[in-house]
């Protein structure tokens, strides 16, 4: 089983950056990838960026050259820069974790609140 534990939002105005992370533990567990979702209110959870065990990234096309999501193997841990933040931005961020047994939904952070005001 894996825990997941997210950090890094808050409130930042139009132009600005956050960084957040997302610290996995538990027992001994291999991963297959990482990645952030986000969930404006009355939408549908999006994907935004992933990264796979071997490096490979995936972004969504509104994010892209923007965003930039990496990883730190020793610890566990998976991080999104975000610049040039807009307000369309503004959502909970949900960090997720597929190892090879948790099928294909995953495991979840609890979210944490990004806001981009104009």
């Amino acid at each position: 089983q894996v825990q997941l534990v997210e950090s890094g939002g808050g409130l930042v105005q139009a132009g600005g950056s956050l960084r957040l992370s997302c610290a996995a533990s538990g027992s001994s567990f291999s991963i297959v990838s990482m990645g952030w979702y986000r969930q404006a209110p009355g939408k549908q959870r999006e994907l935004v960026a992933a990264i796979t065990n071997g490096g490979s990234t995936n972004y969504a096309g509104s994010v892209k050259g923007r965003f930039t999501i990496s990883r730190d193997a020793a610890k566990n841990t998976v991080y999104l820069q975000m610049n040039s933040l807009k307000p369309e931005d503004t959502a909970v961020y949900n960090c997720n974790v597929r190892t090879p047994y948790s099928g294909i939904s995953g495991y979840w952070g609890r979210g944490t609140q990004v806001t981009v005001s104009s």
